[in-house]
């Protein structure tokens, strides 16, 4: 492929008064970083790290202008290494694609080949970005909740930010594996629309912090999965059984938790960190085949919304305002 190919992507530009604008724009395959992996981008996800970038915020993206995107699937084009051959089809997860990396959200990308891996045959290059990040944090939560050696007999598990890309997925594969899910969202208008994806029951997130200031509640969930941190992952702490364990991947309320330590040592509860971005390359190979064996969900689309290069501004916004409702996929070449 001649290296002056163009290809379409978005690109987030830092206006000279402080603000950020986005736009779709032709940008060529020169202007990609020299590494060794090239690949043809097909499909791509939305994720709140990537409304991030688009806002213009520093802590994810230091230079601008920039193409964001966590995600990508695609068609190796050519790759320096010998790691993957042309037309292999590849996922790309993390590390610092669409951080200060030209991201997923461009047809085209330039990365180290040890970012990559082989798409599962079983999964789809599209299948592959319904989960995106998302779906394979909210896999990684869950096996590591199962390590932990949680099992459906123990009782509910409870899943906060219910409506977003790791709760909504957490909860589908949840409930493929047998276990009872009580569902946390601040959007009772999605109650039915959690109760289709697997959810037995579904909460309003405040009325987790109900207990207080009580160094411990209740025992009302058996494990959770944390999206929110802030009061509610320490409030989940507080109401989680004895023995049980919390599964924290997000920071979607608040950064920092205040809390005792009473409910780990009267209880011996866990706090779980969980790490989708540079957790071992040979770890997110395994569970991708997880994720297209056990824990491969029927009829996806139930749980996506596909969406086209165009439309990445808007749907981004949605991230900003609160208003996401599962996954968003976008088609590059749609």
């Amino acid at each position: 492929m001649s290296n002056n190919k163009t290809f379409n992507a978005l690109v987030v530009e830092e206006n000279t008064d402080g603000t950020f604008s986005k736009s779709i724009c032709e940008r060529n395959v020169n202007d990609l970083p020299q590494n060794d992996l090239l690949i043809e981008v097909h499909y791509s996800s939305l994720n709140y790290k990537d409304a991030m970038s688009a806002a213009g915020n520093k802590m994810i993206t230091k230079h601008y202008p920039h193409t964001p995107g966590i995600d990508a699937a695609g068609i190796v084009i050519s790759d320096k290494s010998g790691t993957f051959t042309a037309g292999q089809e590849v996922l790309v997860f993390g590390y610092d694609l669409g951080m200060d990396t030209s991201g997923g959200l461009g047809q085209m990308i330039s990365i180290p080949a040890d970012w990559a891996l082989p798409c599962p045959t079983s999964l789809t290059l599209k299948e592959a970005m319904s989960y995106g990040t998302g779906g394979l944090t909210a896999a990684l939560c869950i096996q590591k909740l199962e390590k932990m050696g949680a099992k459906p007999s123990d009782g509910p598990v409870a899943v906060t930010g219910a409506t977003g890309g790791v709760g909504s997925i957490s909860i589908a594969i949840l409930k493929q594996l047998g276990y009872e899910v009580i569902a946390f969202s601040g959007k009772p208008e999605q109650s039915e629309h959690l109760k289709t994806l697997g959810a037995s029951e579904v909460r309003h997130r405040d009325t987790i912090n109900e207990v207080g200031k009580k160094p411990v509640g209740r025992e009302l969930w058996a494990n959770a999965i944390d999206t929110l941190g802030g009061d509610y992952l320490a409030n989940l702490l507080k109401q989680t059984k004895a023995g049980g364990a919390v599964s924290a991947c997000g920071l979607a309320s608040s950064p920092e938790f205040a809390m005792t330590v009473l409910p780990f040592i009267t209880r011996g509860i866990s706090l779980l960190g969980i790490d989708s971005v540079f957790i071992p390359l040979a770890d997110k190979k395994a569970i991708w085949e997880r994720v297209a064996t056990d824990m491969k969900l029927t009829d996806l689309e139930k749980y996506s919304e596909e969406i086209t290069l165009e439309q990445t501004p808007e749907y981004l916004e949605r991230f900003i305002s609160s208003k996401v409702v599962g996954r968003y996929v976008v088609n590059l070449r749609g």
